[in-house]
């Protein structure tokens, strides 16, 4: 399956800093894919304007790999969407939550129509047709001893569980990260698959489990419901 940042080698540095437990047990997750859209992006393709385009079902996929890469299976969404700025058949702009089966819980903003630079292109720095900018994170992941900014790595921690309080201050520090280009780690890892010297990444059931995440936001939207995520197995 085509999704590319699962070969991201940030995506990698911070899972294996959640996993370390740097940050403790995770509790929550806010994350953003705030961008504009030109003009001309839609009269390239009007189909972009109705239903089946809109950036839930165009753009919205990446980051639900993403943060089931990061923090696991996601159990329910909620979700609002509003096209009030563009006027088009599709949202513009969607506010989601989400459940997730280990108890995290998360909020995600998304828009087209965002003069915003919180989101994944314009902070991860690997694609470099997009501008970014460094002070910017896309993903803010909150646990019991500390929380963790991507892609800036970010670190907020408490070094003693006994000094937790918001009263007291925080160590802080930055992991630096590769900023590999994850096309490139994408079709190498492709040619081994062809060669049989490894494993898909991304397996079909990834990819599907993806899809019904997205599924369900759109469902959650349309109709103002909390709707449960079926998981396949």
């Amino acid at each position: 399956m085509g999704h590319h940042r699962a070969y991201s080698s940030i995506m990698e540095k911070a899972r294996n800093l959640i996993k370390s437990g740097v940050i403790g047990r995770p509790v929550a997750v806010m994350g953003s894919a705030l961008f504009y859209k030109p003009d001309s992006y839609f009269l390239e393709g009007m189909w972009r304007t109705q239903k089946g385009g809109g950036p839930i079902l165009l753009n919205l996929i990446h980051e639900i790999g993403n943060l089931r890469y990061l923090l696991g299976e996601v159990a329910a969404v909620q979700a609002m969407s509003s096209n009030t700025v563009r006027g088009h058949e599709v949202e513009d702009t969607s506010a989601i939550t989400l459940q997730f089966e280990n108890g995290v819980l998360g909020t995600f903003l998304l828009s087209d129509t965002a003069a915003s630079a919180r989101s994944w292109e314009q902070t991860s720095q690997e694609n470099k047709a997009y501008s970014s900018y460094e002070d910017e994170d896309c993903y803010h992941i909150a646990g019991t001893e500390g929380s963790l900014s991507i892609p800036t790595m970010r670190i907020k921690r408490y070094l003693k569980t006994e000094d937790r309080s918001w009263w007291k201050p925080f160590d802080c520090s930055v992991e630096t990260p590769r900023r590999d280009d994850p096309l490139v780690g994408q079709i190498d890892h492709f040619c081994r698959v062809i060669r049989g010297e490894t494993e898909p990444r991304v397996s079909v059931q990834d990819g599907l489990q993806n899809l019904m995440v997205v599924d369900c936001i759109v469902k959650a939207a349309q109709t103002g419901t909390r709707v449960q995520v079926a998981k396949i197995e």
